[in-house]
């Protein structure tokens, strides 16, 4: 990632989002010059992997000097790098660059509460330099790292971007025992000095430049959601497949097409690219990041579908985290070959602008 203090300072009302409305109409989406994601919290870290195309990886050669070093009797000199840690989860750090300006915003925050700050901190940002987070929707494994970034933000008020069903305690219907998955608390975000924005439509960051989807529209015949999942609805639980609260941040690179970045993808991938090219009136998709939710035996009949809808779509780059599953992942990789890039923690997609 790059310095963000090589941009204009942000104001704290630039970094509040723009609720729109929408009926039906284009939502003209300003294209950036620079796109930037770095992934901080996923399932996977492989400090192995090369620099493919856009994907910049986490430097071996660099550990010792990019990584803080940690006391390790063990070895030779008694100092090893605190290298960059996977979990089950997922985070991931946005800079966007525009016409000389910076932003950096956070997208989901992991599953452990220091995972995520620990993982901003083995990769060398600074999450005093973060102007707002968006939280996809409000499973505990994007969203228990807040806790982590409580006191290391760099001003008071930072928003929180969600949509308002975040807060619905959830449980998985599992066969002999239901889990319920742990719930945030509205309070303890108020108390610890975050500004909590609830949108359920559209909202726009920074004159236009990013667009954070809302609730989608769920439109494919296959997508039909999360069978297992129920949420209480204040005397029971009942069923809640479709887990309205799954939203997707999007951003158009100036002459590449349009970047959509999701957390789990509930919403359907395919839903969600769709959603994208209708809400901006771009059909040029250029890359797909994030988790698209096809791991285990109830997602696998999608997979087919959904690959084939993804080869139709043509991303030029498309990068399967967090929850995507190892069959899908596999079958992205066969399917667009050219397009896919195997993602891992301290991973950075630069995405630039196309030469005028």
């Amino acid at each position: 990632m790059c310095d963000a203090s090589n941009g204009a300072n942000v104001t704290a009302a630039e970094a509040l989002p723009t609720s729109v409305e929408w009926t039906g109409e284009v939502l003209p989406l300003e294209p950036v010059d620079e796109l930037s994601v770095l992934t901080v919290c996923d399932n996977v870290m492989d400090i192995l992997l090369p620099d493919q195309g856009p994907a910049k990886r986490f430097p071996l050669a660099g550990m010792a000097r990019l990584a803080p070093m940690l006391e390790a009797p063990t070895i030779v000199g008694g100092k090893a790098a605190d290298v960059p840690l996977a979990q089950h989860g997922f985070s991931a750090l946005i800079e966007v660059r525009k016409a000389g300006r910076v932003h950096r915003l956070l997208f989901d925050t992991g599953i452990t509460p220091g995972g995520c700050a620990g993982n901003l901190r083995r990769l060398a940002q600074d999450p005093a330099d973060i102007e707002a987070i968006i939280c996809s929707h409000g499973h505990f494994d994007h969203t228990t790292g807040l806790s982590g970034l409580i006191g290391r933000l760099g001003r008071a008020g930072l928003p929180v971007l969600i949509h308002p069903e975040f807060w619905s305690r959830r449980r998985l219907a599992l066969p002999g025992e239901p889990f319920e998955l742990p719930t945030t608390s509205r309070r303890a975000l108020q108390d610890a000095g975050f500004g909590i924005i609830e949108q359920r439509q559209p909202s726009f960051l920074y004159d236009r430049s990013v667009l954070i989807t809302g609730e989608v529209d769920r439109v494919t015949g296959f997508e039909k959601g999360f069978p297992i999942h129920q949420a209480w609805r204040g005397a029971s639980w009942e069923p809640d497949p479709l887990i309205l609260d799954d939203q997707a941040l999007i951003a158009h690179v100036a002459g590449r097409g349009l970047v959509v970045l999701t957390g789990c993808g509930h919403a359907g991938i395919i839903n969600i690219c769709r959603y994208a090219q209708r809400l901006t009136g771009v059909d040029k998709l250029h890359a797909v990041i994030g988790g698209f939710h096809l791991a285990g035996p109830l997602f696998e009949p999608i997979i087919a579908d959904t690959v084939s809808a993804l080869e139709q779509l043509a991303p030029e780059v498309i990068v399967p985290s967090h929850c995507t599953g190892w069959k899908a992942t596999h079958a992205i990789a066969r399917r667009l070959p050219g397009a896919f890039i195997q993602n891992s923690v301290g991973t950075t997609v630069h995405l630039t602008a196309a030469a005028a």
